[in-house]
């Protein structure tokens, strides 16, 4: 899988494919799925949501972690991370190995709920899981260090920039219609400012 997206996409995310490769990801397709595991495909996993392609996840990743280094203030190990859009949980265990805490938010309470479970059984305890609305983001966590968005939206919610540090990173999946662009917004001096990379598809981020 990570050879695949080093050959095929020509992404450099040494640190980022470290992570992938620790975090089995078959535990996170359901068991009809399983031989699709490792493919560099979006898996279903019901209630009309997916665990996003491999490239998609390490994409997201880099671009969280090392695509704007000069502006953080601290190393990554030491961020608080806040990901709306737990699905699977796949997302948030790779993100736990790179970063310091983790707070991930599903607003499909089964979801949530077995995601939780598995995060546990696996032994991540450095995430936190709740069944929640994602545009209020975690009021009570806030401020974080970065903020991973796994569904598309045309906007990004105003309150997930509130909750952001200053030099903090915001990563979503953005635009009008099925493609979106994935984008890197920097919280500097009380501005955003965003730069835009290539096209993706992603399921819509639904808010209440």
């Amino acid at each position: 899988m990570i050879e695949e997206i080093r050959n095929v996409y020509r992404l450099d995310a040494p640190r980022v494919f470290s992570a992938m490769s620790k975090v089995p990801r078959e535990e996170f397709v359901p068991a009809e799925s399983k031989e699709m595991a490792y493919s560099d495909a979006a898996v279903s996993i019901g209630f009309g949501q997916t665990v996003s392609q491999p490239y998609t996840v390490a994409f997201m990743t880099h671009l969280l972690i090392g695509g704007e280094k000069s502006s953080f203030a601290k190393a990554t190990e030491d961020w608080k991370v806040l990901e709306i859009g737990t699905g699977s949980g796949y997302q948030a265990a790779i993100l736990s190995l790179l970063t310091n805490k983790v707070f991930t938010i599903e607003r499909i309470e089964p979801l949530a709920e077995s995601a939780e479970e598995k995060l546990e059984r696996l032994g991540y305890t450095n995430i936190e899981v709740k069944a929640s609305q994602g545009e209020e983001g975690w009021p009570d966590e806030a401020p974080f260090d970065a903020i991973l968005v796994t569904a598309g939206v045309e906007e990004v919610p105003k309150n997930l920039f509130d909750q952001l540090i200053k030099g903090g990173v915001l990563v979503a999946p953005v635009g009008k219609g099925p493609d979106k662009k994935m984008t890197i917004f920097t919280k500097k001096k009380g501005k955003i400012t965003k730069k835009e990379f290539g096209i993706f598809h992603f399921v819509p981020f639904v808010e209440e």
